[in-house]
């Protein structure tokens, strides 16, 4: 079976059902109000936010859209609101028939912002 290679985000997004795609374009809306200078692109064949690194993803699943961070403090700041969300070391899983946590969203991308920018200048101050 053929594997599609995604080359946009609106490509990746239009593979899915309306209600999918709806909640897909509301977590893409949130990292874009909150990272407004992330270049988006596809990374791993899923919707990514790039920032000094990789800044976040999201893909959708049967049950459950994932937002995936890489390696942070985010999952350890953020400990408390996610304790209701299935976590792994690298994804959050949000269940299909709750809402969108749009405030956690916006508050996990200003943190990854932020945290890009430190790691970004004290490189650069080496």
């Amino acid at each position: 079976m053929a594997t599609t290679k995604f080359t946009t985000v609106d490509e990746y997004i239009g593979t899915f059902s309306g209600d999918i795609q709806s909640r897909l374009q509301e977590i893409r809306q949130i990292i874009k109000e909150n990272a407004p200078d992330a270049q988006e692109m596809i990374s791993y064949n899923i919707p990514a936010f790039k920032f000094h690194g990789m800044l976040i993803f999201y893909s959708a699943y049967t049950n459950h859209i994932s937002i995936s961070i890489p390696p942070s403090k985010v999952y350890e700041v953020f400990k408390h609101e996610l304790s209701v969300y299935k976590v792994s070391k690298s994804a959050i899983q949000l269940p299909l028939d709750k809402p969108i946590p749009a405030q956690l969203i916006k508050n996990m991308t200003q943190f990854r912002v932020k945290e890009n920018t430190e790691l970004a200048e004290k490189k650069k101050n080496k």
